[in-house]
């Protein structure tokens, strides 16, 4: 990446600080987008945002996705040779009470995103997806070649919908393109409203954890700095215009969409397990039934990735974990421990 001139949206989340921040270790200039949203706590963000703007190659432009107008001004003064598309609307439960925020920063950010790509074009398009789009599919592992026809909540049709409109896109124009497919990505500096914040900060404050389909739930859990390594690396796998055998490049497009994830599944209750065992606590588990939109299983297969780069994400939960309470434990130092 040294001497790469990278656009990173979605800069102050959770993937999108991470990924920026090794980019700027491999020497790439970095320009992060972001319009710092409300939808967790701000505070965050901007100490993520805080720690990138230390590197002398880092710049933030604080604009919407939504705003093709101050979006593209920033675009265009950049000069991007590679963009990575990471800002969205999160969530799977939160698509069912806030639709609107879903259809804004994923359809129409995204589609802003290909437009500006279209007439100011880098060398490769890279956006997030998710292995949300799997939906009812119940074929393990999810592999890039399944049908993805089935999405069980808004977020999962949303992420889907931006996989198709890039294809057209790369399609009509040329543009090289790469969707990544997460699976349940954790660690430091993550969401507030995601599992592991949720279940240490309940544990450390002696509250009860929902514990969701009465614990029997798996996935393929992601550790944020094995996700990083695979998207920086997945930036010079630059798509062309012939398929290989077993890629899911396109037969008309120089589009392809790559799991990352372990293939190596974790029982929903292990991973408590192992946020216990970090903590020295036990949990007080509420157990419920399965929530609206949600899968029981979850499982990549990894082949693509590594075909395309060498590398499968191979961080352990129960190291991943511990890692996260290290600095759960350095950050809120106030919290009852």
């Amino acid at each position: 990446m040294r001497g790469k001139r990278v656009l990173v949206t979605g800069s102050a989340g959770f993937i999108g600080f991470h990924t920026s921040s090794l980019l700027l270790q491999q020497g790439a200039t970095v320009l992060g987008v972001d319009n710092f949203s409300d939808y967790y706590d701000v505070a965050l963000k901007e100490a993520r945002n805080d720690m990138l703007a230390n590197h002398p190659d880092f710049s933030v432009a604080r604009v919407s996705i939504e705003d093709r107008e101050a979006f593209g001004a920033a675009w265009r003064e950049f000069k991007p040779d590679i963009v990575i598309h990471l800002a969205a609307q999160a969530g799977v439960r939160y698509s069912i009470d806030a639709p609107d925020s879903y259809v804004g920063a994923n359809l129409i950010g995204t589609f802003n995103v290909l437009e500006l790509a279209r007439h100011h074009p880098p060398q490769h398009l890279l956006a997030a997806s998710t292995s949300s789009v799997y939906g009812a599919n119940t074929d393990m592992p999810f592999d890039e070649m399944q049908r993805t026809a089935t999405p069980l909540s808004l977020y999962a049709a949303t992420k889907g919908a931006t996989e198709l409109m890039a294809h057209s896109y790369a399609h009509l124009f040329k543009m090289p393109m790469t969707f990544f497919r997460f699976f349940t990505v954790y660690g430091p500096w993550g969401r507030p409203d995601m599992a592991l914040f949720k279940f240490t900060r309940a544990i450390v404050a002696g509250e009860a954890i929902d514990v969701y389909n009465n614990g029997d739930m798996v996935r393929d859990f992601t550790y944020i700095d094995d996700l990083a390594t695979a998207i920086v690396k997945l930036a010079a796998a630059v798509p062309g215009s012939d398929p290989v055998e077993g890629d899911s490049l396109s037969p008309v497009a120089p589009f392809r969409v790559v799991n990352i994830g372990q293939g190596r599944p974790t029982k929903l209750m292990d991973y408590i397990g192992a946020i216990e065992r970090a903590l020295g606590k036990r949990a007080i588990r509420n157990f419920m039934p399965m929530q609206q939109g949600d899968v029981p299983a979850t499982q990549a297969s990894p082949a693509l990735l590594k075909r395309l780069t060498g590398y499968v994400p191979s961080t352990s939960p129960e190291e991943g974990v511990a890692k996260f309470v290290s600095w759960y434990r350095e950050r809120y130092a106030g919290d009852a421990l």
